[in-house]
């Protein structure tokens, strides 16, 4: 079982707990979608994927056809998706993924919960170094498929690691490899679950139980503001967190 793997499985017992969070995350990622490629899924790529992941999350019909409505609406406000960097307390490397109609706001917000927790807002591209960008897709497991073969033959698809989850398959490649993976997984009859974009530390940092309290609340600032998408960080979880 590999670092990513691992990693992931900690985090993402905490993230998007609230299904109302989720539901607003995957539309405002639908809406962009739609805004950039169109609304038919058969044409636009990333569209098919994101209605996989609302499908995943059991995002209701309705809330979906807004999503994707709300790319064609004349009072649409244009979301930009803009990356923060900084780092939290004791040193905690911290990426903020948001998706903003208004930037002012949006920055004013990331730096206020950075400087209160006693870090600092970065600049962009500082923190490139410290996390590995990946494709993450998750499918259903077929019958009769040997891992080790399947991670051979995919080697040319940018997929460096593959891990099971009960009864799905995880696959983990470049970020760039998002496209062709994805073809591949829809060409060979691969049930797609969900497909993500994730930022892999290339190491984790220990922390006292009283750090991670105190980091743990800056996290939760960010991940409730309505503006940020997802929060990526390099503190290493407890083992609690992995059970």
């Amino acid at each position: 079982m590999g670092r990513a793997f691992e990693y992931r499985k900690a985090r993402k017992l905490k993230r998007w707990g609230s299904m109302s969070r989720t539901f607003t995350k995957i539309g405002k990622e639908i809406t962009i979608a739609v805004k950039a490629s169109g609304d038919d899924p058969s044409a636009n790529s990333r569209l098919r994927a994101l209605l996989q992941n609302a499908k995943a999350a059991n995002m209701p019909k309705d809330t979906i056809e807004r999503a994707i409505k709300k790319a064609t609406s004349k009072d649409y406000s244009d979301y930009k998706e803009i990356v923060y960097e900084g780092y939290g307390p004791f040193g905690i490397a911290v990426v903020v993924e948001t998706a903003t109609d208004n930037n002012t706001r949006t920055v004013a917000n990331v730096r206020s919960y950075f400087n209160k927790a006693g870090g600092s807002l970065g600049t962009s591209g500082s923190l490139d170094f410290l996390f590995d960008r990946k494709s993450v897709f998750k499918v259903k497991e077929k019958e009769g498929i040997d891992l080790e073969e399947l991670e051979l033959e995919l080697i040319d698809f940018g997929v460096d690691e593959i891990d099971t989850d009960e009864e799905s398959i995880i696959l983990y490649a470049s970020y760039d490899s998002y496209a062709a993976l994805q073809k591949y997984l829809e060409d060979n009859g691969y049930e797609i679950i969900s497909a993500e974009f994730e930022r892999i530390p290339t190491d984790v940092k220990d922390v006292t139980p009283e750090q991670r309290a105190s980091i743990e609340k800056m996290l939760e600032k960010f991940e409730d503001d309505e503006d940020v998408q997802n929060v990526f960080h390099n503190m290493k979880e407890d083992d609690s967190d992995e059970e």
